[in-house]
C-alpha cells in the first residue's frame, strides 16, 4: 500500500510540476525538447483520459513503459532502414530491393507492436480502457503537434484553417 501511495504521489507531483511550467517553455537549453516534462504531461494525460485507478496504475505503468521502450527501439530501426534506403536511392548504389524490404519489415514490426500488446494491457485493464489508451495516445500526439505548430492548421486548439475558395 505504501508503494502504491508513493507511486501515485510521485506521478502526481511530476505531472503538477510539468503543468505548472509556462506554456511556451517547451524547450530546455539549446533548442532541445524537455523530455521529462513531455513524459510527465503524457502520464497525466493518459491517467486522466483512461481513468486509471490507483491499483490499475501500479500494474499498468511498468508494462506501458516497457512497451514504449520496445516502440522506441523499433522506430530507431525503422529510421535507420529509411536512411539506408534513401541514401541508396540518392547515390544510385546498393541493393535497393533488399533495403526496401528491410525498411518495410521494420515499419511493419513497429505497427504490429500495438496489436501484439493488447493482450498484455487486457490483463490489467478492461477492453474499454485499452481502447481509450490507444485513442488518448493519438489525442496526446495531436495535441503536442498542435503546440509545436502554434495550434494553426495542425489539429491544435484552434483546429484547421478553412481552405480558401477557388474562384471560377
Amino acid at each position: 500500500m505504501k508503494r502504491l501511495i508513493s507511486t501515485l504521489l510521485l506521478t502526481v507531483s511530476i505531472a503538477a510540476a510539468a503543468l505548472a511550467q509556462p506554456q511556451n517553455n517547451n524547450q530546455k537549453g539549446h533548442g532541445k525538447p524537455d523530455f521529462e516534462k513531455f513524459q510527465a504531461e503524457k502520464v497525466a494525460f493518459i491517467t486522466n483520459e483512461v481513468g486509471l485507478t490507483a491499483e490499475e496504475a501500479e500494474d499498468f505503468w511498468p508494462v506501458f513503459n516497457e512497451i514504449e521502450k520496445q516502440q522506441r527501439e523499433r522506430m530507431t530501426a525503422e529510421k535507420k532502414a529509411y536512411i539506408a534506403l534513401n541514401k541508396a536511392l540518392a547515390e544510385g548504389q546498393g541493393d535497393v530491393a533488399a533495403l526496401l524490404k528491410s525498411y518495410l519489415d521494420a515499419k511493419a514490426a513497429n505497427t504490429n507492436l500495438h496489436a501484439a500488446n493488447v493482450a498484455k494491457y487486457q490483463k490489467i485493464l478492461s477492453i474499454e480502457k485499452v481502447a481509450k489508451l490507444y485513442t488518448c495516445e493519438e489525442k496526446f500526439r495531436r495535441q503536442q503537434i498542435g503546440k509545436l505548430g502554434g495550434g494553426k492548421g495542425h489539429g491544435g486548439p484552434q483546429g484547421r484553417k478553412p481552405r480558401p475558395e477557388k474562384s471560377k
